[in-house]
């Protein structure tokens, strides 16, 4: 078993990239009337695909996955260094993980982003049980693995 490697205390950086998110949710928002969660933003885009119809709003869909993709780039070129990883690299648990993340966001109509964020800025009472279950999953699995394996 790999040793935990704790995650430095950020705060700064952490209030930063919180303002960061929250701006950009009312950014979706305001600007195209979406909730700013990405797998709603990546199912839109990869819906489009040819001949199966799909949103006409690809464009700013397309230049979030953009961004996503272009921010370690930029941090890259400002540092000399890519952000260092902090996870565990286990293939077959990361690919347990992706596909039990895309059923769970599948079967809840949405992710962690989208309900978390947006959904709770709305008060939305279906966000707030699905941000209690996926707190109530992560304790249990971070609970099991570090201590139970």
């Amino acid at each position: 078993m790999e040793p935990v490697v704790a995650t430095p205390f950020t705060p700064w950086l952490s209030l930063f990239g919180g303002i960061l998110i929250g701006l950009a949710a009312v950014m979706v928002m305001g600007l195209f009337g979406k909730i700013a969660g990405i797998t709603g933003i990546s199912k839109g885009l990869t819906s489009a695909v040819a001949g199966t119809g799909g949103p006409a709003d690809r464009g700013w869909r397309f230049a979030v996955l953009l961004g996503l993709i272009a921010a370690p780039l930029a941090v890259l070129l400002a540092t000399g260094s890519l952000p260092q990883q902090t996870v565990p690299i286990n293939l077959w648990g990361m690919a347990l993980a992706g596909l039990l993340v895309g059923f769970g966001t599948a079967f809840g109509s949405g992710c962690t982003s989208g309900h978390g964020v947006c959904g709770l800025a709305r008060l939305s009472p279906r966000s707030a049980a699905a941000v209690a279950t996926f707190l109530v999953a992560a304790v249990a699995t971070t609970t099991f693995i570090r201590h139970a394996i």
